[in-house]
């Protein structure tokens, strides 16, 4: 099983439903993990953002080619 690292800092719920459609579509392996914790009041997500997506560091490249794609629309 490869090692999955942390690729890029999402900033909102779209943009996490944006990358799992389109790595899932690629059939990249991801993971997306959110920064959420309800017992700090949200000061989590203001602090590191809404949450990350995580891969193997061979995808790094494409993903952040997706995201940019993405986020520059």
């Amino acid at each position: 099983m490869e090692t999955y690292e942390k690729i890029l800092v999402l900033n909102n719920e779209f943009e996490a439903g944006l990358m799992e459609e389109v790595l899932t579509d690629r059939e990249i392996p991801f993971g997306i993990v959110n920064s959420d914790d309800s017992a700090l009041g949200g000061i989590m997500e203001m602090e590191v953002g809404w949450g990350y997506v995580e891969a193997p560091e061979k995808y790094r490249d494409e993903i952040m080619k997706i995201f940019e794609e993405i986020t520059s629309r």
